[in-house]
């Protein structure tokens, strides 16, 4: 066994070991896309990036399609079961004024299929739903309809929580209660494909179009730091160039490796913004999470993990199975738990757990400068 091995099964056996830990966080505040959304764009009758059908949810609880895009749970409820909890917090568009005061003292999910850092993304995400046959100028749409619930909202969403809890228990207890709790965001890929499948890379280069990138998701990250969080699990954009859907552009079958190089890139960047605002915010401690490390890990080594399909989709039609949605009339695969992919975006339940363990107790290798559960007993 090489070298680099040994790290990649350690995590595969921790995988199978893992004790669940009682609440480390008195709460955890969930914000992203559709690698954490749990069912928000269910309560947004005109969005397209829904998945509250089946087959998805096939391996949920009663086969239940819940609005993840995922066959059973995705990666924040394996988080949440981590930190002791049954998985993650409901969405926020679910709650009422009632259950919203409940669960202000344990957590609410905010993320939203399609969402991205910028405003704009997941309304342009309409327009490349044909995945780059009608390439538009990225941030354009022509739908007025509400496809997602963008970062800016969710931050705005939180901000109302935060109210809520100044009017129950005073601005020193919000606070300390807010100080301790562990936010967990997973964002940026589809900006990345925005931007990639549209035309604005003929006058937007990379290097502009990253520097941006960065900008908006540090507004969101100080937002988020003067409304009192201190504790952050950061996970980067994974190789989106090894999608299902991508590889079908790829004649070989192989990833779009220009479009993985985006997501390569954009880590340090990411990396640089929270060293900074940890040295700008007193008490401000965080985790980044690489996914694309990770992932590319999983691709190279399938057996390692148990794994014996990392290149088709379990979930879809075509080549692939990554040129169509998951829904009732697709293809299912039958060993679910063999497939990194579940459709042609999203992992399966199986992935989603690995990855929620490297983040919990991984090495540097893979989440920096402490694991997750480091940084829920960071005081």
């Amino acid at each position: 066994m090489t070298r680099k091995w040994i790290p990649l099964l350690v995590l595969y056996l921790a995988m199978v070991v893992l004790p669940l830990a009682k609440a480390a966080a008195p709460a955890i505040f969930i914000l992203g896309d559709s690698t954490a959304d749990v069912g928000t764009n269910s309560f947004l009758p005109g969005s397209k990036a829904r998945a509250d059908f089946p087959h998805n949810g096939v391996d949920f609880p009663h086969s239940r399609a819940t609005g993840r895009f995922s066959n059973g749970l995705n990666s924040a409820d394996f988080l949440a079961k981590y930190f002791g909890y049954k998985r993650s917090p409901p969405p926020y568009l679910s709650l009422n004024s009632t259950t919203l005061r409940k669960r202000i003292f344990t957590g609410i999910n905010f993320a939203s299929g399609g969402s991205g850092v910028f405003y704009e993304t997941g309304q342009s995400m309409l327009t490349l739903m044909n995945f780059g046959k009608e390439k538009k100028p990225f941030g354009t749409s022509s739908s007025s309809q509400k496809n997602d619930v963008p970062m800016r909202e969710q931050v705005e969403q939180f901000s109302s929580v935060r109210c809520n809890l100044l009017d129950k228990i005073g601005s020193a207890a919000t606070k300390k209660f807010l100080s301790k709790c562990f936010f967990f965001i997973s964002i940026g890929s589809n900006d990345i494909l925005g931007y990639y499948n549209s035309n604005s890379r003929s006058f937007i280069s990379k290097i502009e179009f990253l520097t941006s990138l960065g900008f908006a998701y540090e507004t969101h990250l100080k937002t988020l730091l003067n409304h009192g969080a201190r504790k952050f699990g950061i996970i980067s954009v994974p190789p989106i160039g090894c999608c299902p859907s991508q590889r079908v552009f790829n004649v070989s079958g192989g990833c779009l490796e220009d479009l993985n190089e985006l997501a390569r890139d954009f880590h340090p960047i990411l990396a640089s913004i929270l060293w900074n605002l940890s040295l700008e915010y007193e008490g401000m401690k965080y985790s980044l999470g690489n996914a694309y490390e990770m992932t590319i890990n999983v691709i190279d080594n399938p057996s390692v993990f148990k794994f014996k399909e990392v290149k088709s989709a379990c979930c879809g039609a075509g080549k692939f199975n990554g040129e169509t949605i998951c829904d009732p009339h697709s293809n299912l695969c039958l060993k679910r738990n063999e497939y990194l992919f579940w459709d042609l975006f999203h992992p399966t339940q199986a992935a989603s757990k690995l990855a929620a363990v490297t983040l919990y107790s991984g090495p540097p290798r893979f989440v920096t400068p402490i694991n997750f559960s480091q940084l829920a007993e960071a005081s």
